[in-house]
């Protein structure tokens, strides 16, 4: 059985924890296979609020690991999607 693990987090204020966000994503960069972040951004705003995106590979036991560690930062919220299938 083959499994793959999304997690969406949400930056309440990107300006306050971007750097520790930051660096747990770079202690857990072997597990992430793609990482796409979006905020908004025009000429008058750049907004606070931002949402990453991860797709994650390696063991289920590191991927609890990045999201304890993520949870540890005040301000962010984490949510699931994982897909369980098999290979043909």
């Amino acid at each position: 059985m083959e499994q793959t693990m999304i997690l969406g987090i949400l930056v309440f204020d990107r300006i306050k924890e971007a750097g520790r966000t930051q660096k747990v994503l770079t202690k857990h960069a072997g597990v992430i296979r793609t990482r796409l972040g979006f905020h908004e951004l025009s000429d008058t705003v750049c907004s606070r609020v931002g949402t990453i995106v991860l797709v994650l590979q390696g063991t289920p036991e590191k991927w609890e690991q990045l999201e304890a560690d993520l949870s540890e930062i005040g301000g962010v919220e984490i949510k699931k999607m994982q897909f369980d299938y098999l290979l043909q």
